[in-house]
């Protein structure tokens, strides 16, 4: 099997690579494209080096996936052109989530309703997917009427700009600044842009995509989005009312048996999720179990999962395996 990978160069295409490698995707033959300024370099994958190459000779090769992670404005531009030469794309970009036309998948929440004719299929935010695996099962069970989140975003998620300035202030060195303020021992309540209602468009990311991908307009969702100097991971605080009353055993039971959700919650000895222990791994943490002691049915927990990984690379790569496995690749 052909497979492209647009943004191959990039910290999530380098991620991507990583992870079709590690999940034995059965790739033939790699395509790795980038910017014209990158045309040329080389990747390597599975210990083979593939030139890089511009969009028009990736679509001129006929690959039968096309994975990006290359911006919004590139997909905007190039996925159509690789979907009209029959090309299924999967990106992880904010171009195509809100699109009615396009579905919006986690695969352990949403897999079930991809078809042979998603030719454009939207990766969503990093912390979107992390919050959605661990409520699925428990909308399924309690039915979810709102939920308050507020986030705690490793520099990752601002690409390999942000992690060098965080490195560089750490060694006191001068460089390229890809925040407004240093982000070394601070917290910055800011990720994308303000928009007219004062919240940021990271913010309002998390409270369409929940909606789409639990396919519920009910649940309400409200969100404080912050970065923060960490490395491995986003973290979620995220306090969860419910329509029905909950038992907190059976909670950690039916999170324990969710796919994709690891239940690390053990006070007594000191275990909760971290970004240091989520690092590099697949998997979506959940700890910090309890009941809000204000509000009637409703649940404390604290969510962290690599954002790199299943918050794009991953949750990628497990939407290419969906596609197989049904047959529509």
């Amino acid at each position: 099997m052909k497979v492209a990978v647009v943004g191959a160069t990039g910290l999530v295409g380098s991620k991507m690579l990583q992870v079709l490698a590690e999940r034995n995707f059965p790739v033939t033959e790699l395509i790795p494209v980038a910017s014209e300024r990158s045309v040329g370099k080389e990747v390597v994958f599975k210990g083979h080096r593939y030139t890089v190459r511009n969009a028009a000779d990736a679509i001129a090769a006929r690959p039968a996936l096309a994975i990006f992670s290359a911006g919004g404005n590139t997909s905007l531009e190039l996925a159509p052109k690789f979907a009209d030469a029959g090309i299924t794309v999967i990106d992880n970009s904010s171009a195509w989530r809100m699109d009615p036309t396009k579905k919006l998948v986690v695969p352990e929440v949403n897999g079930n309703i991809l078809t042979k004719d998603d030719k454009i299929i939207a990766n969503p935010n990093c912390s979107t997917i992390q919050m959605v695996v661990v409520l699925k099962p428990l909308h399924d069970r309690y039915k979810i009427k709102r939920v308050v989140v507020s986030t705690y975003q490793s520099v990752t998620g601002s690409g390999l700009k942000a992690v060098t300035q965080l490195m560089n202030e750490r060694k006191g060195v001068e460089g390229e600044m890809a925040y407004k303020y240093p982000i070394d021992l601070n917290a910055i309540p800011h990720i994308d842009v303000f928009l007219e209602n004062g919240y940021t468009k990271e913010e309002m990311k998390m409270v369409h995509e929940t909606k789409k991908i639990m396919c519920d307009d009910s649940i309400k969702v409200t969100a404080t989005c912050v970065r923060i100097p960490t490395m491995g991971g986003h973290s979620e605080s995220v306090n969860i009312q419910f329509e029905n009353d909950f038992d907190l055993v059976e909670v950690r039971e039916l999170l324990s048996r969710s796919p994709g959700v690891v239940v690390k919650d053990d006070v007594a000895n000191f275990i909760y999720p971290m970004p240091l222990t989520a690092y590099d791994k697949d998997e979506t943490f959940v700890g910090r179990i309890r009941r809000d002691e204000t509000q009637a049915n409703t649940l404390n927990c604290w969510i962290v999962s690599d954002n790199l990984r299943k918050g794009a690379a991953t949750n990628a790569a497990q939407i290419a395996e969906c596609l197989l496995a049904k047959g529509l690749l």
